[in-house]
């Protein structure tokens, strides 16, 4: 029994012990900041949406240049890609390129009409294929803004982040175009005072395909708007086709239009590859790679 005693202080001092450390921390525990709780974030609203139309037709360079600027439009969230072919059919090497690429895309025909084609003046290139990339935006979106991107450009992806928040009309520099190497507003003072082209042939608005984009809620306010068939007139037939449209109104994109961010390039123009000699070369890659090769 003597021996018991021991015992029993050395366990009451224990869970003593024990209580008052407990106490201790709780009271630590109780002292401490609560720590901040992280709601989630809504993730921010895509950016404007944007409609890019590209004419194309039946050439050696077609899908070499339908894959740079393919791959180019990758780097652009949120955007439709329109490629209008000048064909009666469609094209499975237009199609397949494009499903590779994987930017988001229609695709349709826009023949350039007969009464054109057998002209011995200069013909209205890539007109059927714009107004029916027209069409489809007015019969398909009610925001955004829209491009005409020809196949055979060059384009910094920072243009297009630019021209996405669009009101009515925007306008920048065009780089290796006509004899002045450049196709430009003249701007003074932060205003347009004129245009610096090779060209101006009369136009009201001497400028470059690849100079200008238009918002699509301003395109339904002239629903008339369209392209002419009018070579070397186009873009002025359309800017002047959106009309009331006072110069200063037009926003100034590419730092108030002192970069070249777009550039008219073009293409090496190549012959017709020659046809395959099936007898000598059957059996080998040589027919596989021959399905690639687009002759006019």
């Amino acid at each position: 029994m003597a021996t018991g005693q021991p015992i029993k202080m050395y366990l009451t001092i224990f869970v003593a012990t024990t209580c008052i450390y407990m106490v201790l921390y709780q009271y630590h525990v109780s002292r401490q900041p609560m720590p901040q709780v992280e709601f989630l974030k809504a993730p921010p609203p895509p950016p404007p949406p944007l409609y890019i139309i590209t004419p194309t037709y039946k050439r050696a360079e077609q899908l070499a240049e339908l894959t740079r600027l393919g791959y180019t439009l990758k780097h652009v969230p949120n955007l439709l890609w329109i490629v209008v072919d000048d064909a009666n059919h469609t094209s499975p090497l237009v199609i397949e390129t494009l499903n590779r690429i994987g930017v988001p895309y229609e695709y349709f025909l826009a023949p350039m009409p007969e009464i054109y084609k057998h002209t011995k003046k200069a013909k209205p290139r890539g007109v059927s294929n714009r107004n029916r990339g027209l069409d489809y935006i007015r019969a398909n979106a009610t925001d955004g803004v829209l491009y005409f991107a020809d196949d055979d450009n060059t384009y910094d992806i920072s243009i297009f982040d630019q021209m996405r928040y669009t009101k009515k009309v925007s306008m920048w520099p065009v780089g290796l175009v006509t004899k002045f190497g450049i196709s430009t507003p003249i701007i003074r003072n932060g205003k347009i005072v004129g245009f610096y082209d090779g060209w101006i042939g009369g136009r009201k608005f001497p400028v470059d395909m690849a100079g200008f984009a238009v918002s699509v809620k301003f395109l339904h306010e002239r629903p008339k708007a369209k392209m002419p068939y009018k070579p070397g007139y186009e873009e002025d037939g359309f800017l002047k086709s959106l009309q009331p449209l006072p110069l200063t109104e037009i926003e100034l994109l590419a730092s108030n239009c002192t970069e070249i961010l777009t550039w008219h390039t073009q293409t090496k123009k190549n012959a017709n590859a020659t046809a395959l000699n099936t007898n000598v070369h059957g059996g080998t890659n040589l027919v596989q790679l021959d399905k690639y090769l687009v002759r006019a």
